[in-house]
């Protein structure tokens, strides 16, 4: 294997945010969503993520549905300030668990990525002032290989933008503050019918071109020894 050759399947890939930063780390992505994806910008399977053939890659990326663990911000409007104290708790799937399951089988290096409140063995969370980004947004991160450290503490000074809250809000400030120009906003019955490839969904490709930097050095030592 030639590590500029290396390949990447990216489960549950959404609108492609996590898979434009493992392209800029060097990887040759493929994702798969259960969803259309018109706006993803690399090579798409539409299917079950926890059905895909995962022969043929070298690592695997997976961001499962994160609704259920979302906490709600107290101006949501809504009955609940998380998904699972919620009467509603089945309407989104839990799969962070059979995930994790299907990439411990494979054999294969993996990151799993979800919001904070997920139930993941987290050993990283990453923000966008992290990386220079004018956007608060964490993410935790779990992979079976060492994830290092941070690239910097976070900086979550007043002028930081606020997808969640906050006056001035706009799907353009969005997407430039997270440095996903090509994804949409969607909203209401899009999200209601399953649409997930927009920009909420999307992480910045920052957080995955770090990390698959970090995954590219770790297969380069295993294909050497």
């Amino acid at each position: 294997m030639e590590l500029n050759k290396v390949k990447i399947l990216d489960l549950y890939c959404g609108g492609g945010g996590a898979s434009m930063g493992l392209h800029r780390a060097g990887f040759e992505v493929v994702g798969i969503d259960i969803n259309p994806q018109p706006n993803y910008p690399f090579t798409f399977i539409q299917g079950n993520a926890l059905e895909a053939d995962l022969s043929g890659y070298d690592a695997i990326w997976a961001s499962p549905p994160c609704q259920i663990y979302t906490k709600k911000p107290g101006n949501w409007g809504r009955d609940r300030k998380h998904e699972r104290q919620s009467p509603h708790y089945q309407t989104h799937p839990d799969l962070v668990e059979p995930t994790r399951e299907l990439l411990e089988a494979s054999g294969m290096p993996y990151i799993i990525e979800n919001v904070v409140g997920a139930p993941l063995d987290a050993a990283l969370l990453l923000c966008g002032t992290m990386f220079g980004l004018n956007i608060l947004k964490h993410r935790i991160f779990e992979a079976n290989f060492d994830l290092g450290f941070a690239p910097a503490t976070c900086n979550h000074h007043k002028d930081v933008y606020n997808p969640w809250s906050g006056k001035g809000r706009s799907a353009q400030k969005f997407r430039e503050a997270q440095g996903t120009p090509w994804l949409p906003s969607s909203g209401g019955a899009s999200r209601k019918s399953g649409y997930t490839g927009d920009v909420s969904n999307a992480i910045p490709p920052a957080y995955s071109e770090h990390i698959g930097n970090i995954l590219r050095e770790n297969i380069g030592r295993n294909h050497n020894d």
